[in-house]
């Protein structure tokens, strides 16, 4: 009968383990983050498949309190892109339930615990403030700043619950707030960021996230 033996190196690696279960909510899940970025292309492409019905010149930002317009498609710029912006929310965090639940059971943890609580409430305060700074550039009709705004404000998001969830959670951050920043020197591209930085870095972390936590 085969008899382990432990070594400091195990012990180590060991209590490292439990001080990061007892630290971290453990059940986020790559997946999560594979289908967030899905939806997020699958919303920038129907914003696509809008404005090229609209032909040049659209304006999506304004005060206008108007729901439907002369578009082919009935619906004025601005409800259609805030329809579509709550539709892809949905569906991400649709998607990261779905998969986070699925894992939390697997690993044995409660979904709704504590740590859940802190790490929700990290997340949710910079993406308020976000949300309202937002309405703001808005009201003043400054519509090429709210794809920088969202990424910026997205990744100091992630920074701010990484203390609660995995430490690879604050790469995805700084790599929002940098795409961000850029993204502020190209008014009038902030859709192609917004593909790039909730979309395909998404996707990217959600796969390898995958790769190295839920398979093995």
């Amino acid at each position: 009968m085969s008899k382990t033996i432990a070594t400091p190196i195990s012990d180590l690696r060991e209590i490292r383990s439990l001080m990061e279960r007892s630290r971290y909510f453990m059940g986020l899940s790559g997946l999560s983050g594979v289908g967030a970025g899905l939806f997020a292309l699958a919303g920038c492409l129907l914003v696509v498949a809008y404005r090229w019905s609209a032909g040049e010149g659209l304006l999506f930002i304004s005060r206008s309190v108007y729901l439907t317009s002369d578009h082919p498609w009935g619906i004025a710029p601005l409800p259609f892109l805030v329809v579509t912006a709550a539709g892809v929310l949905l569906g991400a965090v649709a998607c990261g339930y779905f998969f986070t639940m699925r894992r939390a059971r697997r690993l044995g943890q409660e979904l709704f615990h504590t740590k859940t609580y802190k790490l929700a409430w990290h997340l949710f305060f910079p993406l308020a403030v976000g949300g309202v700074f937002c309405l703001a550039l808005i009201y003043h009709e400054q519509g090429g700043f709210i794809g920088p705004a969202t990424l910026i404000f997205y990744g100091l998001s992630l920074l701010n619950g990484s203390g609660y969830a995995r430490e690879e959670l604050s790469w995805l951050g700084y790599m929002e707030i940098a795409l961000g920043l850029v993204s502020c020197f190209f008014i009038g591209y902030g859709l192609y960021f917004w593909a790039v930085g909730f979309g395909v870095l998404h996707i990217a972390y959600g796969i390898w996230m995958y790769r190295k936590y839920d398979l093995k």
